[in-house]
């Protein structure tokens, strides 16, 4: 056990040490003062940031030695870089509200403000427990750039080497899809019509949608499930030898709505739309051509197909084998010699014969008022795999149209006495749909329409007596 004096002595001792210790950081802190103000006075601002970027890139760099860079450039080989394009228009999406620094922008192809990244700041992504960083990299960045033409040049995406299998696997591609799936949501559908042989080419600006649609909910559940399962079904195609396409018949009355479920369907797939008009075909080779002008991702349509003289009449002349017949006779010869190359063979060989190859992911509509007129080589599976019957309005599918036209959901005291109306008048979803435009007054329409089907209603009991 130490004395008293030993532990006064020691007492002492500790408060030298102390007192010490005070002086030499105080003599310190004054040195560093001096050196900062000389470095400050004698070493520009240019050389002490240059210093300073040289150290703390060497003490990242290693303290990050296990972080992978990769840069994807703007053109590969001359071209352009489909993954450059996927990354520009899929890092906005993953910009968070603590983002600080974005180029905004309103251009005419899209609804609303665009957003994109500027290259001030790192976007940051997180994908299967991965995390990732993202740094857009600019022309000014760069040395070897002599031209401001194109500024936005490469991204980098740098992450954890041992990700490296995950990300170029599973990442990458996760990226390229969710880019494909975005361009198709913004993209403008077109619409094409065949002028001089050649198609031309329109914004397809339909607004109908199956939300819109006066169709029995049974009929429209039947025909999204029928296009949800050709969309899934490209290796079953494939597996089974078929060209993945196919074909739909619409018929019914005019004014039941062909169109608009044309229409409907496009903007449900998003895909282009092609009218063909066969009666500009004069040769199987014309026919060809055209087909193999169209786009995958396509919605072809031969509209009116009871109507068209030329499938008909070059019908009627591949089954003649009779020389001795006139003109008079058969008025239709004249035209099959006037366009004797194409024939209704020649179109059934695009829909399941070889030139039903000429493409894949394809719809081809028919359109007809009358089934009964079309010859029945076209109506079999395989050429017309879905017949669709667009027949005169009812009940249910008069409820879409009174709310779509008047905002009515629910029940309204007019719609009992028009349902029951529509049970034994045949009227149109067309007819309807323009008596319901006839007042913003829900009441003084629905009125207006009863009258009309009332009316209808005599007139039918009276012809028909």
């Amino acid at each position: 056990m130490r004395s008293p004096t030993e532990a006064l002595s020691s007492s002492f001792t500790s408060i030298r040490s102390a007192s010490s210790w005070f002086e030499v950081y105080a003599a310190f802190s004054t040195l560093m003062m001096l050196l900062r103000a000389v470095v400050n006075d004698l070493i520009p601002h240019q050389v002490r940031s240059f210093i300073g970027s040289k150290l703390k890139s060497f003490f990242s760099d290693r303290q990050n030695s296990n972080q992978v860079s990769l840069q994807i450039d703007k053109y590969w080989d001359g071209q352009s870089n489909e993954l450059f394009k996927a990354a520009k228009e899929f890092l906005p999406a993953r910009i968070t509200e603590t983002y600080k620094s974005l180029k905004v922008g309103k251009i005419s192809k899209h609804k609303s403000v665009i957003v994109a990244v500027d290259g001030k700041q790192d976007v940051l992504d997180e994908f299967e427990g991965i995390k990732l960083k993202w740094k857009l990299v600019e022309a000014l960045q760069q040395e070897d750039r002599r031209s401001k033409e194109n500024e936005e040049t490469a991204f980098t995406l740098t992450f954890d080497e041992k990700h490296r299998d995950k990300v170029m696997k599973k990442y990458i591609p996760h990226v390229l899809s969710s880019y494909k799936a975005m361009k198709a949501e913004q993209r403008t559908l077109k619409i094409h019509s065949m002028s001089n042989r050649h198609w031309k080419q329109s914004d397809l600006t339909h607004p109908a949608t199956f939300d819109t649609l006066a169709l029995d909910p049974e009929l429209k559940k039947t025909i999204i499930g029928d296009l949800e399962r050709f969309l899934k079904r490209k290796e079953l195609y494939k597996k089974v030898g078929k060209p993945w396409k196919r074909g739909y018949l619409l018929y019914g009355p005019p004014g039941t709505g062909k169109s608009s479920l044309i229409a409907a369907m496009a903007n449900y797939l998003k895909f282009d739309v092609y009218d063909l008009e066969l009666s500009s075909m004069y040769s199987n080779t014309d026919l060809m051509r055209a087909m193999r002008d169209t786009s995958n991702q396509s919605i072809i349509v031969i509209e009116d197909i009871d109507c068209n003289k030329e499938v008909l009449a070059r019908s009627n002349a591949d089954n003649d084998d009779s020389d001795s017949d006139s003109d008079i006779e058969h008025p239709v010869k004249k035209v099959v010699t006037m366009t004797k190359s194409f024939t209704l063979s020649g179109l059934l060989n695009y829909m399941d014969g070889l030139w039903s190859s000429c493409g894949e992911e394809r719809i081809i509509v028919f359109t007809t008022n009358h089934r009964d007129k079309i010859d029945p080589a076209l109506l079999r599976p395989g050429r017309m795999d879905l017949h669709i019957h667009l027949s005169f309005l009812r009940a249910k599918a008069f409820r879409i149209l009174a709310f779509n036209y008047l905002g009515i959901e629910g029940d309204h005291p007019l719609f009992e006495p028009i349902e029951e109306l529509l049970e034994k008048v045949e009227v149109t979803p067309a007819v309807v749909a323009e008596h319901l435009l006839r007042s913003e007054d829900p009441d003084v329409a629905l009125e207006g329409l009863v009258n009309f089907i009332k009316e209808k209603d005599v007139d039918g009991l009276t012809s028909g007596s």
